[in-house]
C-alpha cells in the first residue's frame, strides 16, 4: 500500500507516521462545524489531515497544530508546505499541555489517544500515539475552556464510554455544554463505535441533538450519506 493518500485538493504522505489516516481523522475533518471560523487549533495533528480538510473546508481559516511525536511534526509540517493551505497553517512540536498560544480560538478539534489505562503497545511512539489515561482527557477540556474564544467550541471524536467521561468533566463549573453528539456507526442496526461530540463553551441555553451517521449501506459498500460528505475530499467519490 502506498504510503501516500491523494485527495482532490491535498496530499498526505503518511510515511513513518505512528497514526495513519483513519476514519475517525477523515470523519471529523469533515463533520467538524463552526460559524465562520477565523481560528482553529488541530490537538494531535499527526499526518496533518485533519488540519488540512478544515482549511479546505474554511478559506479563511488560520489553523495551529500540535504535535508530540517528532516524525510525525515533520512528517505533518512537509504535508501542509506541499499544500495549498501553506501559509494557513503552522505546525508546532510539543504536548499540548506545554502549548501557550497568543491567540483564542473559534474551534479546537482532537481526535485523541484513547485506550484509557489499556495495555500498552510495546512500539513507544504508537504506545504514546494511542494511549493515555484520564488526566489526558482532563488536560484537554482545561486547556481548551481557557483558549476559545467566548461562543468556540471542542469537538472530539472518541469511544463512548471514553466520550461519556468526557462530557461529564467538560460540563463540571458550568465549563462547557454539550450542544451536539453524532454516533458512528458501521451499519444502520449496528451499535455505535464512536462518538462526535460538539462541546460549547459556558452555559448555552440549547436544545442538544444526536443523530447517527451511517458509514455502509451493505458490507464492503459505502452509504450515501459517507459518499456525499467525502465527495469534495476524496477521489473516487
Amino acid at each position: 500500500m502506498s504510503s501516500v493518500f491523494k485527495f482532490k485538493q491535498f496530499i498526505v504522505n503518511q510515511e513513518g507516521s505512528a497514526m495513519k489516516i483513519n476514519t475517525d481523522g477523515v470523519l471529523l475533518g469533515a463533520l467538524a462545524e463552526q460559524h465562520l471560523p477565523t481560528r482553529a487549533l488541530d490537538i494531535g495533528t499527526g499526518t496533518g489531515v485533519i488540519s488540512m480538510m478544515l482549511a479546505q473546508r474554511y478559506p479563511q481559516l488560520l489553523i495551529d497544530a500540535v504535535e508530540i511525536d517528532r516524525d510525525s511534526v515533520l512528517l505533518s509540517r512537509k504535508n501542509f508546505e506541499s499544500s495549498v493551505f501553506s501559509n494557513r497553517i503552522r505546525v508546532y512540536h510539543k504536548s499540548f499541555q506545554e502549548f501557550s498560544p497568543q491567540v483564542s480560538y473559534d474551534l479546537i478539534v482532537s481526535n485523541p489517544p484513547f485506550f484509557m489505562n489499556a495495555l500498552q503497545n510495546p512500539d513507544k511512539r504508537k504506545s504514546n500515539a494511542r494511549h493515555t489515561d484520564s488526566g489526558f482527557y482532563d488536560d484537554l477540556v482545561n486547556k481548551a475552556a481557557n483558549w476559545l474564544n467566548e461562543d468556540g467550541t471542542l469537538q472530539i471524536v472518541l469511544p463512548l464510554d471514553i466520550a461519556d467521561y468526557v462530557i461529564n468533566e467538560a460540563k463540571k463549573d458550568d465549563v462547557f455544554t454539550l450542544e451536539k453528539t453524532i454516533y458512528l456507526k458501521s451499519f444502520i442496526h449496528s451499535a455505535p463505535f464512536r462518538k462526535i461530540i460538539f462541546l460549547r463553551k459556558g452555559i448555552q441555553n440549547i436544545e442538544q441533538v444526536s443523530h447517527d451517521f451511517i458509514l455502509y449501506a451493505s458490507k464492503g459498500v459505502y452509504s450515501a450519506e459517507y459518499k456525499i460528505l467525502l465527495r469534495p475530499f476524496f477521489l473516487n467519490f
